[in-house]
C-alpha cells in the first residue's frame, strides 16, 4: 500500500529540513584542506610545509573574506590589480601590518608607482622595461619573481626562453631591484598531470640562473607544482570559493 498524501509530504519536508541544516563550509575549513594537501605534497617529495608559501590570491573577493582567511592563519595574500588591492587595503587596515601582499597580475608600468606602495613582493615582472620601471620608482629594494610564459600562449604575458637570460642580466644591474625566482601560469589542462613538464621547465631554467624561488601552481594544480619545487603557490578557488565579481 502507497503512502497517504500527508504522510508523503512529511517525508519531503523532513528531508528539505536536513539539507538545509548540513554545515555550511568556512574559508577555515578550507585553509585547513589546503594546508593539509600541501603537507602531503610536501612529504611526497621530501620537503617540509614550511618550504612553501600559501599565497591566498583575493581578487573578486570581499573585505570581510580575506579578513576571514587571515583569522584562519593566512598571513601571505595575492592581488591582481593595483586599484582593487588600494580599496581592499583600506578596508583592512588591521590586517595589514600583519600580512604580506603579493601582486600576482599583469603590472602596467604606468601602475608601478602604486603597486610598490601597497605590495611587499611582485611576482610579475614580465619585461626589461617594467623592471627598469621599478628600479626607477622604488626607494628600497623590491623583491620580484620574472614570469615566463612558457607554453608560448598568445593570451599571457611573460619572457621567452630565449629572451630570458639577456633580460636577467640586463636587470641584475639595476638598483632596488631584488630577483628572487621565477613566476609562470601553467596552461589549462584536463589532468594536474599534464602540466608536470611546465614545472620541471621552469625549475631548471631558475636554477641555470642561479634562483630559488619558484612561484607556480594554483588551485587545480599546486599540489603537482610543490613535488617539482614551488616555494610559493597562488591559491584563490580552493580558499574563497568561486569569484564574486
Amino acid at each position: 500500500m502507497g503512502l497517504q498524501p500527508s504522510l508523503l509530504e512529511g517525508c519531503v519536508f523532513q528531508r528539505r529540513i536536513y539539507f538545509r541544516s548540513m554545515p555550511t563550509e568556512t574559508i577555515a575549513d578550507r585553509v585547513g584542506r589546503v594546508r593539509s594537501r600541501i603537507a602531503a605534497a610536501c612529504r611526497r617529495s621530501g620537503r617540509t610545509a614550511d618550504d612553501v608559501t600559501l599565497v591566498a590570491v583575493t581578487k573578486g573577493m570581499a573585505p570581510e573574506l580575506v579578513r576571514e582567511a587571515f583569522e584562519a592563519g593566512i598571513r601571505h595574500f595575492g592581488e591582481n590589480r593595483v586599484q582593487e588591492a588600494e580599496a581592499k587595503l583600506r578596508a583592512l587596515a588591521d590586517v595589514r601590518g600583519g600580512s604580506t601582499w603579493h601582486m600576482v597580475g599583469h603590472l602596467q608600468s604606468n601602475k608601478v608607482k602604486g603597486a610598490i606602495a601597497l605590495f611587499d613582493i611582485i611576482h610579475s615582472v614580465d619585461s626589461l622595461h617594467l623592471a627598469e620601471t621599478i628600479s626607477q620608482r622604488a626607494p628600497v629594494p623590491v623583491p620580484v619573481f620574472l614570469e615566463l610564459n612558457l607554453a608560448a600562449e598568445s593570451t599571457k604575458f611573460g619572457f621567452s626562453l630565449h629572451d630570458l637570460p639577456g633580460a636577467y642580466a640586463a636587470m641584475a644591474e639595476l638598483p632596488r631591484l631584488d630577483v628572487v625566482g621565477l613566476m609562470t601560469v601553467a596552461p589549462p589542462a584536463q589532468r594536474a598531470e599534464d602540466v608536470r613538464p611546465i614545472f620541471q621547465r621552469l625549475r631548471e631554467e631558475a636554477r641555470l640562473l642561479g634562483l630559488r624561488g619558484l612561484s607556480m601552481g594554483m588551485s587545480d594544480d599546486f599540489e603537482v607544482a610543490i613535488e617539482e619545487g614551488a616555494t610559493h603557490v597562488r591559491i584563490g578557488r580552493a580558499i574563497f570559493g568561486e569569484r564574486q565579481r
